[in-house]
Parts: structure tokens; sequence; C-alpha cells
């Protein structure tokens, strides 16, 4: 097989890692990178299908590029909109040439003419499939597929399947690879990595320490709170990047039961203190969902003095989808789409207050940081691409991209942060305390 390819990438962190193992099989057939989608023979959109929205923009950008696209080339969707809706896209976008859902090749994808028998001799484990080196001096991993949880406003486990984690020795081989000095770890649930496998609980707790040994600093994302235990905050703590992102959704205790989610307003709230007095340099993020079924005003008030007590660095609030076949969707008490939209700005404006004020604290004091270019970085109060990043006063050398380097603060710009290089860092993430090196 010849050619060029272009893969468009929507959705979680997760989808990227898919993206880069579609890469690495679509090189492996002899194709190359595009320049543009415009010039691509083979053009595929990876989707998201997790809320409306998602998937609004999934089929916007469908549209978009087979608009720009040659005429002689293939359009191919897969990823969560083409494994939930793989039927129903075939008839509803005749633009698309293939629907690969997850395991099918994109070159192998159903067709219009019904290569389905193709498609299904060709299946291969996305999950296991190896990875071209990283472009960046970052990379997500992804260490587990799919969930067990039940949550009444997730479809996710409908079509990702039951939670299947990863061999370790798979994981630390891929990490091997990928030539960076951070490793993000990502899942659906990640705290419960291993538990499907019959070895015991806790098996995160091991593999961090094992990638930890392999990279400067390790990043997890998407903790469920329960399984926030003090053997993972201490392990997390000794990484060198005490970054906590909390999947909390709501704080209402008779929300949290409707939600069919653990815990309330008061635990996480006591949990973030704890981990505050282990290690006061600790950067929190969490997600919650506005307009839930039966979301009330004091249950948006109890969020809003959450928000507003715990101070966390970065949050992102989000309106409810109703999703088919979960528990939510047959749920009473739904909140009008207006009162949702002026929930969530109240609730945004809040929080922008609280990040350029926590922001504005880190001013005079003196960070290490990742090269990402030679105009910005981050420490590890920043994960890539979802939060703010630390720009330079003057550009650094090419040759630093993917050190470390010490920096003061001078600035904050909103999520921002300016500083000046004071000094190339060892590699090293055992140096000094978070607060100085981090």
């Amino acid at each position: 097989m010849s050619g060029s390819y272009w893969i468009e990438t929507l959705g979680c962190p997760k989808n990227q890692v898919d993206s880069d193992k579609l890469v690495g099989t679509l090189v492996a057939d002899g194709l190359t990178p595009a320049t543009d989608a415009s010039t691509a023979d083979v053009v595929v959109v990876n989707t998201c299908a997790f809320i409306e929205e998602a998937r609004q923009e999934s089929i916007d950008t469908i549209l978009a590029l087979d608009k720009g696209r040659m005429t002689s080339s293939k359009l191919v969707v897969t990823g969560c909109l083409a494994e939930r809706y793989g039927d129903e896209l075939h008839d509803a976008l005749p633009e698309v040439d293939r629907v690969a859902p997850f395991g099918v090749p994109v070159a192998l994808g159903p067709t219009r003419s019904g290569d389905n028998d193709r498609a299904t001799s060709s299946k291969f484990d996305l999950l296991e499939l190896p990875r071209p080196a990283s472009s960046a001096p970052w990379a997500y991993v992804k260490v587990a597929e799919g969930c067990d949880r039940n949550c009444g406003f997730c479809a996710i486990p409908s079509f990702r399947g039951k939670q299947r984690s990863r061999s370790t020795e798979s994981i630390l081989t891929e990490v091997d690879g990928l030539g960076v000095a951070e490793v993000v770890l990502v899942a659906q649930d990640l705290a419960a990595y291993g538990r499907d496998q019959g070895v015991g609980e806790r098996q995160i707790v091991s593999l961090v320490r094992e990638v930890a040994d392999r990279v400067p600093w390790v990043r997890l994302l998407y903790l469920y709170p329960s399984d926030l235990t003090d053997e993972l905050v201490d392990v997390i703590c000794g990484t060198g990047v005490p970054y906590f992102d909390l999947s909390l959704q709501h704080v209402s205790p008779p929300l949290m039961r409707r939600m069919r989610r653990w815990g309330d307003g008061q635990r996480f709230a006591d949990r973030i203190d704890s981990i505050r007095a282990r290690e006061p340099e600790a950067a929190f993020r969490s997600n919650f969902i506005v307009g839930y079924p039966g979301e009330t005003e004091d249950d948006h008030d109890a969020l809003l003095r959450f928000v507003d007590e715990v101070d966390l660095d970065w949050c992102g609030f989000f309106a409810y989808s109703k999703e088919e076949g979960t528990y939510g969707a047959g749920l009473d008490g739904e909140v009008p789409a207006s009162l949702i939209a002026e929930r969530l700005a109240e609730l945004s404006e809040l929080q922008d207050r609280i990040t350029r004020a926590r922001r504005l604290d880190l001013v005079g004091g003196r960070r290490r940081l990742l090269v990402e270019s030679t105009e910005h970085g981050r420490s590890f109060s920043e994960a890539p691409e979802i939060d703010g990043i630390v720009t330079f006063t003057d550009e650094v050398s090419p040759v630093l991209i993917g050190s470390f380097v010490e920096v003061d603060i001078v600035d904050a710009e909103g999520p921002d942060l300016v500083a000046s290089v004071v000094t190339e860092a060892a590699m090293n993430p055992t140096l000094g305390t978070a607060g100085s090196t981090g």
C-alpha cells in the first residue's frame, strides 16, 4: 500500500493515544504523513461520542474535511462515534467511505460495498499496538481500556466495554520507546489499573514507581476519589509531580446518589486538605457536571461553596448531556437549558478568579520547567494541553527542548505564567522538593 495519510483527533487524551497507534499501523502499511488533510490519500477522523456536544463536533469535522479533501482520497471515521453508531453512520453520512470501529484497521474498515468479512478477519487490539517515538518531550500512555463503573451519566462502558488493563511489561516497553521526559498515564478509571487481572488491588502504585524509574516526570489523569489511597498519594508526591486530577463530578450528597457516584463535598475537601498537608505545593484539577436531572438550587449552591472554599487550581464545568441507555436518561427533574447556562457561567466566572489568584501567588517563586519549545514550558502544576503554560521572557536555545530548566516566575497572565530562565537543571526527578524543582 502507498500514499499519504492525515489523522484528525477529537476528544480526550485517550483518543490521542489511539491515533498515535494508528499512525504506527499506517506507516507500517507504507503510508507517509501528509502536510495537511487536503493533500492526503487517506483522511482519518478519530471521533469522540461522550456527550452531544462532542458528537456534533465530530460530525462537523467529518463534513468539513470532506469538503476540503481530494476527490480520489478515502475518508475514514474511527473512534467512539464509529463504535457507538457504526451502522447508523453509513446511512447518515454518505460522505464517509469507511467506518472503522475499534480494532478494525482504518485501511480495511467496512465499506459501502459490504466488505465486512475482510474487516472482521483483520481485527487487531488497538490497546496493544506499537507506536512511534513521540515528537514532543511528553506523551500520553493509555494503561487500560473501558470501565467497570456504572455512573448515571456515562455511556462509555456500553461501547468501550469492561475495564481491560494492559500488562505492566507492555506499558514499560512502550514507555521505553517513546523517548520523552514526561509520561502522562491515562485510563477511564486509572486508579483501578490491574484490578481486572486478578493479581490484587492497587497495581497502579507499583506501575507508577516503575515508570518513574524510567522517566523524570510521571503524571496521572482521571483518578476516582475513593481510590485515592494514602499509598497512592505518597507515590504521586514521590515522583516530583504532585498533580492530582480528581474525577469529582459534583458535591451534593443527594445528587451524587442520583449520579451513582461515591462521595460528597466534605469527603472531597477533607481529602484535598490531607494531601496539601502532605505536600503544600500540590496542584489540583477536577471536572463537574452541571444540570444533571434533579439538580436543585441547593445542589448548585453547594457546588459553588465547594469551588469557592477548596481553591482548586483548575476546573472544568460541563452541561449535562442526556445519553441513551444511561441511568440518568430515565430520571425526572430535567433542568432547563437556560438555567444550566446560568449555572455554568456563574461557576466558570468564580473558577476563573480562583485560577488567576492561584497563578498570581506563584509570582516571585522559582520552579523547574520542562522545555516544550523555545518560547514556553510547563511546571508540575500544568498538565499538557489542558492547563496553562509558562512562557519565557526570552527565547531559549532549541537544544534545550525536552530538557529541564530552573526559572524565576516574574508574572502571571490569566492562566499562564511568565518566567525568566535561571539555569539549566539536570534531568533528575529527585532534585529538591516539589516547590523548588517542580
